[in-house]
């Protein structure tokens, strides 16, 4: 006799989306992005951050123990400082690290670093799914990197916000697209808690808005189950109206866990293919159907061919979203 264990993910049924919406993420701390020497004011130059041992993609937190959430605070602090050495606390590989750092006055009497920082990201893309039993919303099937080190955004908190369809630009070979939008004026949908690299995740405070139908709920496919044939994705191109798209699955990676490219995915919709030449940026997230079940989220494109790109397996998303529920 041989006793084995089996791990049985219970039958999971979920609302599918296609909302466009907004994400604006705010990060742990100030988000290093860049470092760069500076001319003091007698004119010798200097790199202040080396005897810190910060480094981009560093996230600064607190300066002499005053916690930092803005730009405007480190800022306020290392003015305050008048050139006196100043004690910093930095995350680094996600470990904590204290050290110090002497502000440089440049010829203009302001105290600098020579670190390049940021305080929050922002995007458009679309809501995959609405989870009823945890009141949360799973989107973009891929986290949301900064752009300049390349690197995940480690974010504190965050919100999904409304979105206004201002323009849509056509895919090309070797020249995505992207749906351009407007966040002013916007009203809350929900607030994020999770940035993965299996998408972004949060809790809905307003079902109204997304006009959340609990009727329209259906099964989450196992993988075994997906065929490569025939599907359908759902996204918004015209404000306030989703719609559903003829696709066809081309290739599944059916042992793939690591990334969010588990499948290939080609547009076959020539009304699709007519207002945006394929896939393009803001898409990331629509909602992949087969057979009246969610298997995915459109998640990249393929740069040399705008009508092909990959979607990322919805249990995947499915685990990402119990993480933290």
């Amino acid at each position: 006799m041989k006793t084995i264990t089996a791990n049985v993910i219970p039958n999971r049924k979920v609302i599918p989306l296609g909302n466009l919406a907004g994400l604006k993420l705010y990060t742990q701390g100030v988000l290093v992005v860049g470092i760069s020497s500076i001319e003091g004011e007698d004119n010798k130059i200097y790199k202040p951050y080396e005897e810190a041992g910060i480094e981009q993609g560093d996230s600064i937190i607190k300066i002499n123990n005053e916690v930092i959430d803005s730009t405007e605070e480190l800022l306020n602090c290392v003015s305050k400082c008048k050139g006196k050495k100043v004690e910093i606390t930095y995350l680094k590989d996600g470990k904590e690290i204290n050290s110090s750092i002497t502000p440089v006055k440049t010829s203009s009497n302001t105290y600098k670093l020579g670190l390049w920082v940021r305080d929050a990201a922002a995007g458009v893309g679309t809501l995959s799914f609405y989870d009823e039993e945890t009141n949360s919303v799973a989107s973009l099937g891929h986290g949301i990197q900064d752009v300049d080190i390349g690197e995940m955004v480690d974010i504190s908190s965050g919100e999904f916000v409304t979105t206004e369809v201002v323009n849509i630009k056509k895919g090309e070979k070797d020249n995505p697209g992207r749906i351009e939008g407007s966040i002013d004026n916007s009203l809350e949908i929900g607030e994020i808690y999770s940035n993965t690299k299996f998408g972004v995740y949060g809790y809905i405070k307003n079902k109204n808005i997304l006009n959340i139908d609990t009727s329209k709920a259906v099964d989450v496919a196992l993988r075994k189950e997906i065929k490569e044939s025939d599907a359908s994705i759902i996204c918004t191109l015209d404000n306030g109206k989703e719609e559903e798209y003829s696709v066809k699955i081309q290739k599944v990676f059916l042992n793939n866990n690591e990334d969010n490219k588990s499948m290939i995915v080609k547009i076959t919709d020539k009304r699709l293919l007519e207002k945006t030449g394929g896939i393009i940026q803001g898409m990331s997230g629509s909602p992949i159907m087969q057979n009246g079940k969610l298997i995915g989220a459109l998640t990249h494109v393929l740069v040399s061919d705008p009508t092909t790109g990959y979607g990322v397996f919805a249990d995947l998303m499915i685990k990402e979203l119990r993480n933290v529920n």
